[in-house]
């Protein structure tokens, strides 16, 4: 049986490398960069227990084996948990925080500082999370492909002849054509800032403007991410943009002499109820509505993907 996919953002290529595990023929459908411009520009947190702070009970459900998925496909995942953070005048935001998570320690004084010694003049307490990891999003998709070649999965840019037996539809916000999906646009800078050193992603709270910043190495930071219901595609808003430096400034003044190496803005596909989805019959299935979670929850579903046609390769048909 041959599988072939379309999408090659983090949906498609975990839906080729779980399929391919268990020795499925797969080809994937790529016609190029801009099918995976959400997942390119993506966090790349495994956080699941921080996550569950504004999310449904399932994400964490589906999120929390993606550390070890990861690990076990691609190089470079860390696993330095999450620190969540809040400005003084803010302490009611990591209160309420907390009281919505679970997984979580409390740090403050020399804990904190051994956890990150650059932050500990500027806050006195925060929750971290030793269960959660990241990694550098475009690395590990490159790493999937390499992979995939490796078994011999095949891509292409348009659908070859003849029809493959079973598609698997990963276009993200491009499958709208098919599928009941919105836009959530995402804005996010990539910063250069030696004068700064963090090991793990952090999350400032702030009523208004809550924002991630995760370490890529080299004193390069991933600073994210706006949260807007649009499908305007275009580069990134200045707006944005004050936004994210002004937050980044306040989690440490340095970041005040950052080098701005890149912006960028991506349609994240979701569903009315921001849950992911596996549909389809008759040979046409859909795996797509990742929403914020891309690389969190796709493994999951790509698993329940392959697991479902290995018990039954009649599901395909």
């Amino acid at each position: 049986m041959t599988f072939r996919i379309f999408g090659a953002g983090v949906a498609g290529l975990c839906a080729a490398t779980a399929l391919a595990a268990r020795g499925a023929r797969v080809e994937v459908i790529d016609p190029g960069p801009a099918s995976r411009a959400a997942s390119w520009l993506a966090g790349g947190m495994l956080a699941p227990w921080c996550e569950a702070e504004s999310a449904p009970p399932e994400v964490l459900a589906l999120g929390r084996g993606a550390v070890d998925w990861w690990a076990d496909h691609v190089p470079g995942v860390v696993r330095h948990g999450t620190l969540v953070v809040a400005p003084p005048r803010d302490r009611a935001e990591l209160a309420r925080f907390a009281s919505r998570t679970t997984g979580h320690e409390i740090r403050h004084g020399a804990a904190l500082a051994a956890l990150e010694p650059d932050l500990a003049d500027r806050f006195d307490q925060a929750l971290f999370y030793p269960g959660e990891g990241h990694l550098d999003p475009r690395a590990a998709l490159q790493a999937l492909r390499d992979g995939l070649a490796r078994r011999g999965v095949v891509f292409h840019t348009a659908a070859p002849t003849p029809r493959a037996e079973a598609v698997i539809d990963c276009r993200g916000f491009a499958a709208r054509d098919r599928l009941p999906l919105r836009a959530v646009r995402g804005e996010m800078l990539l910063l250069r800032c030696t004068e700064v050193s963090l090991s793990r992603p952090v999350r400032l709270l702030h009523p208004r403007t809550p924002i991630y910043i995760v370490p890529r190495g080299q004193g390069v930071y991933m600073v994210g991410a706006t949260m807007v219901e649009s499908d305007d595609p275009g580069p990134v808003t200045a707006r944005a943009v004050m936004e994210l430096l002004a937050a980044a400034y306040t989690l440490h003044p340095a970041f005040a002499e950052a080098q701005l190496l890149e912006t960028g803005a991506g349609l994240r596909p979701a569903y009315a109820d921001n849950l992911p989805r596996l549909t389809g019959a008759d040979g046409h299935w859909q795996l797509n509505g990742c929403y914020r979670h891309g690389f969190l929850l796709a493994p999951a579903l790509a698993e329940q993907l392959a697991t479902r046609f290995a018990k039954d390769p009649a599901h395909a048909h």
